[in-house]
């Protein structure tokens, strides 16, 4: 069979509408049906698709329109809004499962750079599948889906800066790692401080204009082309194609342009992000897990049961009821699609090992597949205060 991008594309496409259409009406996340595809056609499947250099590129625009995405999601007023449950809670869960989880994976012998990705890898949840299954359940609005939606907004947020620091731990393993981190946070402000500058002087003026001239295409264009050009300038002064494009999104998601481009934007963002969840299938080994089963089943259990605990406690500690505490702890007692694209990222940077990688991503595809299940059954409607 021919190896060429086109026929990777088609197979990938034809699968993907097969496995979308039955887990849509299983009710299972899309998600899930992406990785079963990358799972079952790539290099450890049915050898259909090898993980080439092209798929992993197509993989990266993936990664690119999910951060826009979310960007344009991410309001400062709503952050203001909700500053105690996003900056105060939110930010107690990331530094506390990151810390909890990396020291566990530091005890077991990693290295300290790889035991900080893990910590950071499971310390994120699924945005996607949690939003989704507590809209269906018509929960947003209670109060464990307030605080879970408060806790998934700091954990995007806190992507940016892991996708800063992986690269430089990567290339700078010795004593300079500080410097070198201060150096990358600082250039990560600088092009902050210049987006913003460049976003309040042009792109409000300028979307205007072009909004006068009364052409859809010119108007995605535009958004598409501020997308990629922050993406690049981001990857230019050393930092992450996605960090860039997470900015582009929030500086848009300011403008009352906002709700258009993303309408605009979301066919893109779909099929390059179900790309993205297809090469992470293909990267999973089924071959090793008879070898490494124990340790995923292990990982699965500490997963759900740490994150749970410690959302729980931390929600009592600003505050909640115990029921609600106990269901938010439920609700985001997952890994999510922020988690494995640190993951891949690592990886690809070579702070992990190929084994590593394998029993995480194989534990956290488990918990994202749990997901839906658990908070169904999490135990009947909260009650508001």
């Amino acid at each position: 069979m021919s190896e060429s991008v086109l026929d990777a594309v088609v197979i990938l496409l034809v699968g993907s509408v097969i496995a979308v259409a039955v887990f849509r009406h299983l009710g299972f996340p899309s998600i899930l049906a992406y990785l079963l595809v990358g799972l079952i056609t790539g290099p450890h499947g049915l050898v259909w698709i090898p993980h080439t250099e092209e798929t992993h590129f197509l993989a990266e625009f993936g990664v690119v329109f999910l951060l826009f995405s979310i960007g344009l999601e991410f309001s400062i007023a709503r952050l203001a809004a909700m500053k105690r449950e996003v900056l105060g809670l939110g930010g107690a869960q990331v530094v506390v499962t990151t810390l909890l989880a990396g020291s566990i994976a530091w005890l077991l012998g990693l290295r300290f750079e790889a035991a900080f990705v893990i910590g950071g890898v499971l310390a994120m949840s699924s945005t996607a599948i949690v939003v989704k299954q507590l809209k269906d359940q018509q929960e947003l609005g209670l109060p464990h889906g307030r605080l879970s939606i408060a806790i998934l907004l700091f954990q995007d947020i806190a992507v940016v800066p892991f996708l800063i620091v992986i690269p430089v731990m990567a290339e700078s393993p010795d004593a300079s790692l500080v410097w070198e981190l201060v150096w990358a946070l600082s250039k990560g402000l600088s092009v902050i401080a210049l987006m913003l500058t460049v976003g309040w002087w042009l792109l409000r003026p300028l979307f205007g204009i072009i909004v006068t001239l009364k052409s859809s295409e010119l108007f995605t264009l535009t958004a598409l082309l501020f997308a990629m050009a922050s993406a690049w300038l981001s990857h230019y002064v050393g930092l992450s194609f996605a960090m860039g494009a997470f900015l582009a999104g929030m500086i848009l998601g300011e403008t009352e342009f906002r709700q258009q481009i993303e309408a605009d934007i979301r066919p893109f963002r779909d099929v390059l992000l179900g790309l993205f969840f297809v090469t992470i299938g293909m990267m999973l080994d089924i071959h090793l897990l008879p070898v490494t089963v124990h340790w995923v089943l292990v990982l699965v259990v500490a997963i759900i049961v740490i994150k749970m605990a410690v959302i729980a406690g931390l929600s009592l500690l600003f505050g909640s009821p115990v029921g609600v505490g106990i269901r938010t702890g439920v609700v985001l007692a997952q890994g999510g699609e922020f988690g494995l694209a640190l993951l891949m990222v690592a990886f690809a940077d070579g702070l992990l090992e190929k084994d590593i990688v394998q029993i995480v991503l194989a534990a956290v595809i488990i918990t994202m597949a749990l997901t839906p299940i658990l908070i169904s059954h999490s135990g009947g409607h909260a009650k508001a205060p």
